[in-house]
């Protein structure tokens, strides 16, 4: 474990989150992920953590763990056709996972989702957060459209709304 990730950690401050995540950016997310799932049987979160609680820095836990955690925690497994997808963003390391449930990953393998984070990382380096999250929003609706076409029954299971954590 890095010291200086550890540091980062500690020392981000909640308002960097909000300025890179304001109100507007959050509302715009939030209307992208409800269209999205007017379009495939998918259902999307997505997930904004500034930094990372000391004791899991401690141990080493990777962006990709603390996805898979958040995963869990936000009850994206908990969809009727195993068809939720979390898109996380750890601020403080500028990491972005996508973690897809098991109905979805047997058709979308994760060089998919990793192309998709990798392209927000980008935008994100160049500080351009919400286009960075609509740009990864209406990549994974491309492809959930694709493999997992909208039901007749086709009801929101997921909150739309981004979590702030």
């Amino acid at each position: 474990m890095g010291f200086g990730r550890i540091l980062k950690h500690l020392l981000m401050p909640h308002w960097m989150v909000a300025r890179a995540f304001p109100r507007r950016t959050l509302a715009a997310i939030e209307r992208s992920i409800g269209a999205s799932e007017k379009t495939h049987d998918g259902e999307l979160r997505f997930a904004v953590e500034g930094s990372l609680h000391p004791l899991p820095l401690l141990r080493g836990q990777s962006a990709r763990q603390r996805a898979l955690e958040v995963f869990s925690a936000l009850r994206v497994w908990d969809t009727e056709h195993n068809s939720g997808v979390l898109i996380y963003v750890q601020f403080a390391d500028r990491r972005i996972e996508v973690v897809a449930d098991r109905g979805i990953s047997v058709r979308v393998g994760q060089a998919e989702w990793d192309a998709i984070c990798r392209g927000m990382e980008a935008a994100f380096r160049s500080r351009a957060y919400e286009a960075g999250a609509l740009e990864a929003i209406e990549r994974a609706t491309r492809l959930l459209s694709r493999h997992f076409p909208v039901r007749e029954s086709n009801r929101n299971e997921l909150p739309d709304k981004p979590a702030m954590l």
